[in-house]
């Protein structure tokens, strides 16, 4: 789950004009990344590969 302040913070990055599927999965990425930062603050961390591995699942799932 992310913050509405990192919400707020990220979506002043975003381009002024973008189409809302681009909107979405930026989000969706911004959530899997804090994610995974909450759960290495954790030290529930995972290998290399399976890290490769989910991105690698992340670009499938949003047609990259």
């Amino acid at each position: 789950m992310i913050s509405k302040e990192k919400l707020i913070q990220q979506i002043e990055n975003f381009p002024e004009k973008m189409e809302i599927d681009e909107l979405i999965e930026k989000l969706l990425f911004i959530e899997k990344l804090e994610k995974r930062i909450e759960l290495s603050e954790k030290e529930e961390v995972i290998s290399e590969n399976e890290l490769k591995e989910e991105i690698e699942h992340w670009f499938k799932s949003n047609g990259s």
